[in-house]
């Protein structure tokens, strides 16, 4: 009889063995659709979200654009040089000024462009122009640059970059770094020319000739 009772005894044992094993496989699968639809959920939302940045930016470009544009007269300002001087816009007036804005002061592409205006500078007497830079450093950092790369124009702080919003610079990156752009006001102040390259800042200096010449 104990030989017997091995067998009865042997199905019952499997069947509860092989019970939890389907069980915890089911669980298993359950929880696989689970993480996927949240990744699923996750992924929609920072794809709506990274689809709100660009449009958000390029909304706000455009609307920075239309603050100065070629034929008008940009808005008037008054900052401090790099010897602490207070400077007004209305002071070039009856002569072509050339106002750059760049990102900041030290940058390589900054010093490219504030070197290439340096080298060309009797190029823009001649044609009767003056060139005025414009960035957020303020007049200390502004006057260790132009003693260090002996820049004979005028650096103007505009801290809080508050010229650059009120002529509607545009930044690059996405808002991210500050844009470099270059405006050429005739002898009446109105714009001739807005120039705007940020990884080649040499060819503001030709662009900007080109015009002056032709004045």
């Amino acid at each position: 009889m104990a030989s017997l009772s091995l067998p009865k005894h042997s199905p019952p044992s499997l069947l509860p063995t092989q019970t939890p094993k389907t069980s915890s496989f089911s669980k298993n699968l359950s929880i696989i659709p689970s993480q996927s639809s949240q990744s699923q959920f996750y992924g929609l939302k920072l794809f709506s979200a990274s689809l709100s940045i660009p449009s958000s930016a390029s909304s706000v470009k455009t609307s920075i654009f239309a603050k100065v544009n070629k034929g008008a007269a940009p808005p008037p300002f008054t900052l401090k040089d790099q010897d602490g001087r207070s400077v007004s816009l209305s002071k070039f007036k009856g002569k072509p000024v050339v106002v750059y804005f760049y990102p900041a002061d030290e940058s390589p592409g900054c010093t490219k462009q504030a070197c290439a205006f340096r080298d060309s500078y009797e190029k823009f007497k001649k044609a009767g122009a003056e060139v005025v830079g414009i960035s957020g450093d303020d007049p200390s950092l502004h006057k260790a640059f132009a003693k260090k790369y002996r820049l004979p124009f005028t650096l103007l702080s505009d801290k809080g970059d508050k010229v650059r919003k009120d002529w509607g610079v545009p930044a690059d990156l996405f808002g991210t770094l500050p844009g470099r752009q270059t405006y050429v006001l005739d002898k009446n102040g109105v714009v001739q020319l807005i120039y705007n390259n940020q990884f080649q800042p040499e060819k503001h200096i030709d662009e900007t000739l080109k015009l002056l010449q032709s004045l």
